[in-house]
């Protein structure tokens, strides 16, 4: 996914996996726009969160995938979201960034959870209990949600847990938890579970080393962009045992098949044909699964958000928003 286009004014985490806790910061796009990160409080956590646009227009919160802070979400993607009449919101999940990291949880051994031997400290159920009650700490009773990769899950189960909650669902590059839609190929496995890196640089590279496997192969590789995110995740918050801890809680959920036959809201569901980590299958599967869904598979696409599909998924929410608003 593209770089959020961020100039951090005062921000600067110290050694690896130390947390800066700052009230509210105050981050500068290349847009010139002034946003601030603000917190609510969710249950035991605290969650991290960022809007564009007006309060007084139709709600849409976009739920980031495994191991990607909000800045996935890059600033003129919100913005241009923003720009259709909407008011967007983007945010931290529990472990990542500058929401809570549930530090005393430990890492968990996630090839003992692959193999059935281990449990996960929290599940998806409660990251999406946490997104529903973002919504409830920001006054909202309801929105319209977008999901990317495990935000895909977690939308999911934002909308069969708390269906009232759900204006909308967009789930994109997701699947449905069966294990036999959606798997991963072996190099995007092992990209995946490759060794963390122990500093800046190195995780940088990481980054960059995984997107090359999992990316867009139809769309140039824009490595700058890439670099300039990673970057600036690690200097918000570089913590290897919160991303294997949401990896534990996607690796011991249920099979959502079922429950997704329950969603009765429109739902738009976007997929990459080229995903190498989650299978275009676990797409197709989804869109099956929800009755009335829309399915779009985008050539070209992989595990990523590249700027020239911007314009078509843009498109694509705005119409879905529009028409679910009208018939309020």
């Amino acid at each position: 996914m593209l770089a959020a286009s961020v100039i951090v004014d005062s921000l600067r985490s110290g050694a690896a996996g130390s947390a800066v806790r700052p009230g509210a910061v105050r981050l500068t796009t290349l847009l010139g726009v002034e946003n601030e990160v603000q917190h609510a409080r969710v249950g035991d956590v605290e969650i991290a969160y960022e809007t564009f646009g007006s309060a007084e227009d139709p709600p849409l919160l976009l739920v980031m995938g495994l191991a990607t802070q909000m800045l996935g979400w890059p600033d003129e993607f919100c913005s241009e979201l923003a720009g259709r009449g909407l008011y967007v919101i983007r945010f931290d999940n529990r472990d990542i960034g500058l929401s809570t990291h549930l530090d005393q949880a430990g890492a968990p051994d996630v090839l003992q959870v692959m193999a059935g031997a281990a449990g996960a400290p929290y599940a998806l159920a409660d990251m999406a209990d946490d997104t529903a009650g973002l919504l409830d700490a920001l006054g909202l009773d309801s929105a319209h949600l977008v999901g990317a990769s495990m935000g895909g899950m977690i939308a999911q189960l934002v909308a069969i847990r708390h269906p009232e909650k759900v204006r909308s669902l967009t789930s994109i590059m997701s699947t449905t938890g069966d294990r036999a839609v959606g798997a991963p190929a072996e190099a995007a496995m092992g990209a995946l579970l490759a060794p963390p890196a122990t500093d800046r640089e190195g995780a940088i590279q990481r980054t960059v080393d995984t997107y090359r496997v999992i990316g867009s192969p139809g769309y140039a590789f824009d490595e700058a962009a890439v670099r300039e995110r990673a970057g600036l995740s690690f200097d918000r918050r570089y913590d290897p045992a919160g991303v294997a801890r949401q990896l534990a809680a996607i690796l011991t959920t249920h099979d959502r098949t079922e429950h997704l036959g329950e969603i009765r809201v429109p739902t738009l569901v976007v997929h990459g044909a080229q995903d190498q980590l989650v299978d275009v299958s676990g797409g197709r599967a989804t869109a099956a699964a929800i009755p009335g869904a829309e399915l779009v598979v985008v050539e070209g696409m992989g595990h990523d958000l590249p700027r020239e599909v911007w314009p078509q998924l843009i498109d694509r929410i705005g119409a879905l928003v529009a028409r679910v608003e009208r018939a309020r």
